[in-house]
C-alpha cells in the first residue's frame, strides 16, 4: 500500500504537468509583421493588410490592401477623382509613417506630395457615435410609415453608407491641405520621368521602354536599399513601402498603346507590370497605380492590364456627361465599377455586395456608397427619352387599334 506521502508527491506533479500543459497552449507568439503601424491582419485570408485611406474603399475591397499586392484605378476622362484616391493613399501612408515611392510624367512628386488633405486626428469612433452614425444611414423616423405606395411600406429600409464594424484607416478633409511639418518628417522619394530620362541617357535592349526601365530599376533599388525586401533580420523594426503611381499607359511615358490600336502582342506596360508584380510579392510594398484606360483603344491589352493587378477598380464621372444634369444622379458625381478582387489564400475570396456603387464629393470627404434611386419617380423625371416615347406610342396604335389618345398608351 502507498503511503500518502507518495500519493500527494503524485498529485503535485500531476498539477505541474496540467499547468505545463495548459500554459504551453496558452502562450501565442504573435508575429512581427503585425506590429507594424497601420497594418492589422485580415479577418477572412489572415493577409497582412493596409488601409487606402477612403474608409468605404477598403470595405469594397474586402477591408485593405494587402501587402504585396497592386490596386489599378482606371482613370476618369477628366483625371481628377483617380488623383484624389491617390492622394488619399499617399495622405494614409504618411498618417501611419510608411514610406512613399511617388512616380508621375505630368506633375512633378513634391507638388503632388504638398496636395495630400489634411487628417482629421481628433475625430475617435465611439458607441455612441457609431448609434448615431447608424441611425443617420436610414429614414429620420423608424415608427412613421414610407408615404408612398402600400407595397413599398414593408420593403426593407436601404443602407447606403458603406462602413465595416471596425474602424481602419483615418478621415481626410479635402478642404484643406496637410500640414508641411507631417510630410517632410516622412520618408518619401520621388520619381519624375523628364528628369529621369535627362540623367539616364543610356539604352539597353529590353521590351520595356526607356520610362518603364528607368521607373523599375528605381523602385527595385528602393526595395533592396531600404530593407523592404525581406533580407534585413526579423529583429530590426520593420515598415511598408507605399508605392504610387500616376498616369502610366499615357503618352506622357512614351507608351503607344493610347495612339494605335493593333499590337503585335507585346506591351511595354503589361511588361512593367509584370515586373512590378513579382518585386511586389517578394516585399513589404504595396501600390496603387493609376491608367487612362479611356484612351487605350485595344481593349485586349486592357483586359492583360487588370489581370496583371490583384484589384481593379474603373471609375466613370459623370462630368461632362448628360447624367450629370439627370435629377436622378443629383446626389453623385459619378458611377464605381469593381473589375477585380484578389483571391488571397483562398479559392474563392468574399466579395461583398457592392454590385451598384455611386462615389460623391462631399465638402471635405470623398465617399462611396450603394447606387439607390427613389421607386417612384416624379412628373419630371422620366425613365424614358422623348422619342423612345413616341415609338412606344406607335407601336401601341398598330397594335391596339387607334383608340388611344393623349398621354396614355392604353385607354381603358
Amino acid at each position: 500500500m502507498e503511503s500518502p506521502s507518495i500519493n500527494t508527491s503524485k498529485c503535485v506533479a500531476e498539477q505541474k504537468g496540467r499547468l505545463a500543459c495548459s500554459t504551453s497552449f496558452q502562450k501565442k507568439s504573435r508575429s512581427k509583421l503585425v506590429s507594424i503601424p497601420g497594418t492589422r491582419p485580415s479577418v477572412q485570408n489572415g493577409q497582412l493588410i493596409v488601409s487606402t485611406g477612403v474608409t468605404s474603399l477598403d470595405y469594397v475591397i474586402g477591408g485593405g490592401l494587402a501587402v504585396g499586392t497592386l490596386l489599378l484605378i482606371e482613370e476618369d476622362e477628366y483625371d481628377s477623382y483617380s488623383r484624389m484616391l491617390l492622394k488619399y493613399f499617399l495622405a494614409e501612408g504618411v498618417v501611419c509613417g510608411h514610406n512613399l515611392f511617388i512616380a508621375s510624367a505630368k506633375d512633378h512628386p513634391d507638388e503632388i506630395l504638398k496636395e495630400l488633405p489634411a487628417p482629421i486626428l481628433d475625430d475617435i469612433a465611439s458607441p455612441r457615435g457609431g448609434e448615431e452614425g447608424q441611425a443617420k444611414l436610414y429614414d429620420s423616423d423608424s415608427q412613421d410609415s414610407m408615404k408612398i405606395a402600400w407595397r413599398y411600406q414593408n420593403l426593407p429600409k436601404v443602407q447606403t453608407t458603406l462602413a465595416s464594424s471596425s474602424r481602419f484607416g483615418h478621415y481626410y478633409d479635402v478642404s484643406k491641405t496637410m500640414d508641411s511639418e507631417m510630410r517632410l518628417d516622412t520618408k518619401h522619394k520621388g520619381f519624375f520621368l523628364p528628369d529621369e530620362l535627362s540623367s539616364n541617357s543610356a539604352t539597353e535592349p529590353s521590351q520595356l521602354n526607356e520610362g518603364y526601365r528607368a521607373l523599375l530599376r528605381s523602385i527595385q533599388g528602393v526595395i533592396h536599399s531600404e530593407g523592404f525586401d525581406g533580407s534585413i533580420s526579423q529583429n530590426k523594426s520593420r515598415n511598408i513601402l507605399r508605392l504610387g503611381l500616376h498616369g502610366l499607359g499615357s503618352a506622357l511615358w512614351g507608351d503607344d498603346i493610347c495612339c494605335k490600336e493593333n499590337f503585335n502582342g507585346i506591351s511595354s506596360l503589361t511588361t512593367f507590370l509584370y515586373g512590378l508584380r513579382a518585386l511586389l510579392r517578394s516585399s513589404l510594398s504595396v501600390g496603387m497605380v493609376t491608367v487612362p484606360s479611356h484612351l487605350i483603344q485595344n481593349r485586349e491589352i486592357m483586359d492583360r492590364v487588370v489581370k496583371l493587378c490583384d484589384t481593379a477598380i474603373a471609375l466613370e464621372s459623370f462630368t461632362g456627361l448628360e447624367r450629370e444634369t439627370n435629377p436622378l444622379y443629383k446626389d453623385y458625381h459619378g458611377l464605381l465599377h469593381v473589375k477585380q478582387i484578389p483571391h488571397l489564400n483562398c479559392l474563392v475570396c468574399e466579395v461583398p455586395d457592392t454590385k451598384d456603387l455611386a462615389f460623391k464629393l462631399k465638402r471635405k470627404q470623398f465617399t462611396i456608397e450603394r447606387l439607390h434611386l427613389p421607386p417612384d419617380l416624379s412628373d419630371t423625371v422620366s425613365r424614358l427619352s422623348k422619342p423612345d416615347l413616341a415609338e412606344s406610342a406607335k407601336l401601341l396604335n398598330i397594335g391596339c387599334g387607334s383608340t388611344a389618345t393623349g398621354k396614355k398608351h392604353l385607354d381603358f
